[in-house]
């Protein structure tokens, strides 16, 4: 990757992190770039219609240029039409949230959802987000799909979620999540009660053909007074045949067919140390 082009990607996924902006200042200070060549970087970026300069002097955020691609993306790779009629059926069902995760080299990110609730508390977290692998159940599902050492590994690129930032019963070893792993694999379906969040409860089912990786994962997530363990025990047959049913006609989708090779997983270290620095990675 050429210094300009790298410098570009850093402060292009810095901004994605603030909606609001950022001062040319900070951004230059955590990328560790020197003020005048951020600025031309971002001049460039403006120039490309990625980013825009804010009314207030020196900030600057990003246009919905890279959220109108993304979507495109996503309507034409089929990955959407696909899943929405089984989320849907899910969501019906279960009257909660439910959500189509992909796997996207040693990440999931989010991409469609059906909201089943019809009243009271709802959980719907924004859409496009990176999953954390150590707290949440779409983590978790897909890692008990791997080996201990494959699960170990993309866990020590990501690292471990602490509760500080998730939910009160968060893994804090991986020894400690594996033997939860354990229980998902035997299970046929992760069950994760408050690790993602305070009060929030989860399960998740891997997309996976017999003898090929995962492609993705198909989550249920609600309020835990609301989401009992019964309850996700129950629908824990419903899912996996929701996820096997995916897994099958995901294969139309150039999206899921190539999965595991991912826009993300085509860099096996990912983003540039610097952005892993700044976003935490």
């Amino acid at each position: 990757m050429s210094g300009a082009l790298e410098k570009s990607i850093a402060i292009i996924e810095y901004l994605a992190a603030r909606p609001d902006g950022a001062p040319l200042a900070a951004i230059a200070t955590d990328l560790n770039q020197l003020r005048s060549a951020c600025h031309r970087t971002l001049q460039e970026l403006i120039g490309y219609g990625y980013v825009r300069a804010l009314p207030l002097r020196g900030s600057y955020a990003l246009t919905s240029k890279l959220a109108s691609l993304g979507l495109s993306f996503l309507s034409k790779s089929g990955v959407v039409d696909i899943a929405q009629p089984l989320i849907n059926r899910m969501a019906e069902r279960t009257e909660e949230l439910v959500r189509l995760a992909i796997v996207d080299g040693e990440r999931l990110t989010l991409v469609a959802k059906a909201q089943g609730a019809r009243s009271g508390l709802r959980y719907d977290p924004d859409m496009g987000i990176e999953l954390n692998l150590s707290c949440s159940a779409a983590g978790h599902a897909w890692l008990m799909t791997l080996t201990e050492d494959q699960a170990m590994q993309a866990l020590a690129r990501q690292g471990m979620g602490d509760r500080a930032s998730y939910g009160p019963n968060a893994p804090r070893s991986i020894k400690a999540l594996m033997t939860l792993l354990k229980e998902h694999r035997k299970r046929g379906f992760s069950l994760v009660r408050e690790t993602y969040a305070p009060g929030m409860s989860s399960m998740a089912a891997p997309v996976q053909r017999r003898g090929e990786p995962a492609t993705g994962v198909i989550v249920v997530a609600g309020p835990s007074v609301r989401l009992t363990e019964a309850r996700m025990l129950q629908f824990g047959p419903e899912l996996m045949e929701v996820a096997a049913e995916m897994a099958v006609a995901g294969n139309a989708s150039p999206l899921m067919q190539a999965a595991n090779i991912g826009t993300w997983g085509n860099r096996t270290d990912g983003a540039p140390a610097v952005v892993r620095r700044v976003m935490g990675r």
